[in-house]
């Protein structure tokens, strides 16, 4: 069995993005790399040169900053590297420049990798969530945080980055079939110096709305303010990838909540109850689940 890796980046510095985390953490299951990197305006370009590895191939990528609606460049962008997977590989691995898998699920998606190898009906794999917000000690658990996406697909020239690069579908615009695997995606990109996240909402909203929308919904601050978009969360019991542990021990800033104002809503309950006994997943899904 092949695996091909693949992501897209720019700016990683200057936004301050776990990419080497985020590469390194799934290299041990890939046999190659394709790691767009956009023209940045830091040094992200020999950010990844200086990975220790033969395995990734850079691609050399100019952003059309005149998309201006959806995110769909970061699609683009996507497939910009999706398209690079020469023929011979059974799955593609997609990486997203503040995602991250932790170690300890490295076996299961091998394992599922290998299951569901020559089940040809199986477009996808899909994983689990734990979106990090403000702070590496807390996870976001409202229901605007998507709970599962596709992270494994076959390489194919019918599939496609869909919308904002989120997830995945099939030409002509076709949910993917995917089966779970019992792994999870440590979601870092809530989790930053509140400087380098202000830098980041200041420019990247850009890619989704025109200058006046920018103008009038973005505060222009030094810091970003997470207490003024918290919205539900609760500690962190578990434990950060072995890789993310420099990162996490040199964090600069500090990251306050009172518990007692951070409210569950009465929808996020009922989700919760529907998930819990049930096993039901209520909202919007860009898949369509044949295992549970």
């Amino acid at each position: 069995m092949k695996v091909a890796g693949f992501t897209f980046i720019k700016d990683a510095i200057k936004y301050d993005y776990p990419i080497v985390e985020a590469i390194n953490s799934i290299l041990p299951l890939c046999d190659t790399m394709i790691v767009a990197v956009g023209k940045s305006e830091d040094d992200t370009l020999n950010l990844i040169k200086s990975i220790p590895t033969d395995k990734i191939q850079i691609i050399e990528t100019v952003w059309d900053e005149s998309l201006r609606a959806g995110g769909r460049v970061l699609a683009i962008e996507t497939n910009k590297a999706f398209a690079e997977i020469t023929e011979g590989y059974d799955w593609a691995f997609y990486i997203q420049g503040d995602e991250v898998i932790h170690e300890k699920y490295l076996e299961n998606i091998m394992a599922g990798m290998i299951i569901y190898q020559n089940q040809k009906s199986v477009e996808g794999l899909l994983f689990r969530y734990l979106h990090f917000y403000g702070s590496y000690d807390f996870v976001g658990e409202s229901s605007s945080w998507y709970r599962n996406e596709v992270r494994i697909v076959r390489p194919s020239k019918d599939i496609f980055s869909f919308k904002d690069a989120q997830g995945f579908r099939k030409l002509p615009n076709q949910k993917l079939k995917v089966a779970r695997v019992d792994a999870y995606v440590y979601h870092y990109g809530w989790v930053k110096d509140p400087r380098a996240m202000q830098r980041k909402q200041e420019n990247f909203h850009k890619y989704w709305h025109d200058d006046s929308w920018v103008d009038r919904n973005v505060v222009k601050a030094s810091e970003f303010s997470y207490e003024q978009h918290l919205n539900y969360v609760v500690p962190f019991t578990g434990t950060h990838p072995d890789i993310m542990n420099a990162r996490i021990k040199n964090r600069n800033w500090k990251f306050d909540i009172d518990i007692t104002i951070n409210k569950k809503r009465i929808k996020d309950k009922f989700k919760s109850i529907m998930r819990a006994y049930f096993n039901v997943e209520i909202g919007y899904k860009n898949y369509k689940l044949i295992n549970k």
